[in-house]
């Protein structure tokens, strides 16, 4: 949301939003297409909500918090809901849901505290079953939530839906297990849930109809949504749609919603993962185990629906424009959210690449408070067309590098700038050149000071010098204390100790901590000469393929080439940097001061190794936090078993490890459809090794 704006800003905005949101809700509704991710679509829709919150003057009958979906599509018969299937207003964090609280405690003082009902919200189809005498009379769509769709036929090929009611189980009083049995024989019962597709049968699915030649669909719900809304019954039976409900509408004598919990099994369908909660902590606390389990679900959860339990008191509270006061969906932190781009910085890096950075409207992504997104590079930003003052979708790419997905040129108020990229490095001055096909414009001043301190914190990063930042790494430049990475090694508690903020102590650690890692094995001390192209598992190619570091300087452009994974791009770059007599200087001076490559253990082409080579040749990729060991502790592991480690996810990937509060990669393997294994499926992986 812009800052400072004037009320007719800030009606212009709200115009803006609600043309976009109504384009957005229209194909994911009644077309069952997307061209934004929907956690995007909920943050336009949460800024036009605080917006229309603050200014009430501006709420107006057409706006999309006013309603709940689009037109239904022509072809089924039309069938008005007895009672709206109303929206859930959507809220993001737990100050969100203390000021919900405050709202309620406000309106009905006498009640408090409240008793909650918590359970996962399935991102799912929404629909509602009418049984007649027990038997499924209609069963139809959210539609306008007014006005649906009757889909009874297609709802009729889901196996977990049933065509007859029956009990199954006691009841929780006689009295509510009495007027149930009646209602059954006599009248109408009115059961509302969600169509849903579990992940893998998306998957599967969507592979046949990529092989069939015919249009695949972005998520499960799309694809669930997709079969029911159409005219023959056959497709609908050939999918593998599954139910899960959630409310019982009629009046079963049940006084708490979560009553409606233990009468669903009972009359033979499903339910989600649920909890009565005391207090609003016990709401906080599910909603983040459900957070923290649900990659561990078969099917697609988007967050927790939290309501007060007590069905009168909802019943009391009403409805505020067309969401129940006494409920809300607290949904887990975005994926991808919009925000304003305030600004564009150019940084410089350890090659020389200059690397345009947004400046952003602080917004959260997957968890994390996000101030600046990567714009790649100058062909990125003509790509997307972005300019200064724009409102963008932001995501986190390969887990953890904000980026900016989308532009929303809708929103221009036409004080937009557009972005100028520097012809000269905007640390040196030095003229930017940008080598024959590539799409990076590089400062090619080897003493530039931003490119200086880039490598010097690769190096020690490389080196796992503990104790020692960036910061201090700035301040030994900007003391003069050191010139080149070899210069670490040479430096003495006296040239530390008087330095602010050093006491003798401090500076006899950090001594210690730089003289410890003179020895380094061979892959890490090809990686930390920060070689253009060569990362940290190319680094272990060249390590095992060559055996030592002189045969690696001496290698010719074609034997580079036959190490596994190296291109003629990194063949000449690493060709190039051998033959770069600083980089040579460089090496000896590091030997000259003590710096030892240890075991060299590499391996000739055509030799096996020694170890266990229960993972040779497998691809790994990890995502998310593992519980047992670090990141760099798994890769080792694998490594030793003979396995590869990827930073990115592709076809040819054999396993992703999937840790706690992962990103995209997991996203990406699941569309892909390759194997994703748990940490405890990983450990048991390695103790076969």
């Amino acid at each position: 949301m812009p800052e400072k704006m004037s009320k007719g800003q800030v009606k212009q905005r709200i115009e803006k939003l609600k043309k976009l949101i109504s384009h957005h809700r229209y194909l994911y509704h009644v077309l069952d297409r997307q061209e934004i991710s929907s956690s995007a679509l909920d943050s336009l829709k949460h800024e036009l909500y605080k917006l229309e919150q603050k200014y009430p003057e501006f709420i107006t009958p057409d706006s999309p918090t006013q309603r709940v979906a689009g037109k239904p599509l022509k072809g089924f018969r039309k069938v008005r809901h007895k009672v709206p299937m109303l929206s859930i207003e959507d809220i993001f964090d737990q100050e969100e849901l203390r000021d919900w609280e405050n709202y309620l405690r406000k309106l009905k003082p006498e009640y408090y505290p409240f008793e909650y009902f918590a359970e996962q919200k399935i991102d799912g189809f929404g629909i509602s079953l009418i049984y007649e005498k027990g038997r499924l009379k209609v069963g139809s769509t959210r539609g306008t939530g007014t006005i649906g769709e009757d889909v009874t036929q297609n709802l009729k090929t889901i196996e977990s839906i049933p065509l007859t009611l029956e009990l199954h189980r006691k009841l929780p009083s006689k009295e509510i297990e009495e007027r149930t049995k009646r209602l059954i024989k006599e009248s109408e019962i009115e059961i509302r849930g969600e169509v849903y597709m579990d992940i893998k049968d998306f998957q599967r699915l969507n592979e046949k109809l990529k092989k069939e030649g015919k249009r695949t669909y972005s998520n499960p719900r799309n694809l669930a949504a997709g079969s029911i809304r159409q005219l023959d019954p056959r497709l609908a039976a050939s999918r593998p749609l599954k139910f899960l409900a959630y409310d019982i509408v009629t009046d079963l004598g049940q006084k708490k919603h979560s009553q409606e919990h233990e009468i669903l099994p009972a009359l033979g369908f499903r339910t989600n993962k649920s909890k009565i909660c005391k207090n609003i902590d016990e709401v906080i606390d599910f909603w983040k185990k459900i957070e923290k389990e649900r990659n561990q679900y078969p099917f697609e959860i988007d967050g927790v629906v939290v309501m007060v339990n007590d069905n009168l008191l909802l019943q009391q509270l009403g409805v505020a424009g067309k969401s129940p006061r006494g409920m809300r969906a607290l949904k887990f932190s975005p994926k991808q959210a919009t925000t304003i781009l305030k600004d564009v910085k150019f940084q410089v890096g350890r090659t020389g690449a200059i690397t345009p950075v947004a400046i952003l409207e602080p917004v959260e992504v997957s968890g994390v408070k996000i101030t600046r997104a990567t714009l790649h590079n100058e062909d990125e930003i003509k790509r997307l067309g972005v300019k200064i003052g724009d409102t963008v979708i932001i995501g986190r790419a390969g887990d953890v590098i904000p980026e900016v997905v989308r532009v929303l040129p809708e929103l221009r108020t036409g004080k937009e700038k557009k972005i100028c990229f520097p012809q000269r490095c905007p640390v040196c001055g030095t003229k930017l050149v940008r080598p024959e096909g590539e799409a990076i414009w590089r400062c090619p001043n080897l003493d530039c000071p931003a490119r200086k301190r880039e490598y010097f914190y690769h190096f020690v990063s490389a080196f796992d010098i503990l104790g020692i930042g960036p910061k201090i790494i700035d301040r030994f430049l900007d003391e003069g204390l050191i010139f080149d990475p070899a210069d670490l090694f040479l430096l003495k508690e006296e040239d530390v100790s008087h330095l602010e903020r050093f006491a003798e102590k401090s500076a006899q650690n950090l001594i210690s901590a730089i003289q410890s890692k003179k020895e380094i094995s061979l892959p890490r001390f090809i990686w930390a000469l920060g070689i253009r192209n060569v990362g940290e598992q190319t680094a272990i190619d060249l390590s095992e393929h060559f055996g030592s570091l002189e045969k690696l300087k001496d290698a010719s452009l074609e034997e580079l080439q036959k190490v596994p994974d190296i291109g003629p791009v990194a063949a000449r770059s690493i060709k190039n940097f051998f033959q770069e007599k600083r980089n040579l200087k460089l090496i000896e001076k590091l030997k000259r001061v003590g710096v030892k490559i240890k075991q060299e253990r590499g391996i000739s082409p055509g030799k096996e190794k020694k170890k266990g080579q229960s993972l040779k040749g497998k691809i790994f990729v990890l995502t998310g936090g593992l519980e047992t060991m670090s990141r760099n502790q798994a890769k080792e592991k694998i490594r030793e078993a003979g396995g590869r480690v990827s930073e990115s996810v592709s076809k040819k990937t054999d396993f992703v490890v999937v840790g706690e509060n992962p990103g995209s990669k997991y996203e990406r393997a699941k569309r892909l459809g390759v194997k994703i294994i748990n940490e405890k499926e990983f450990l048991k992986l390695l103790k076969n090794i």
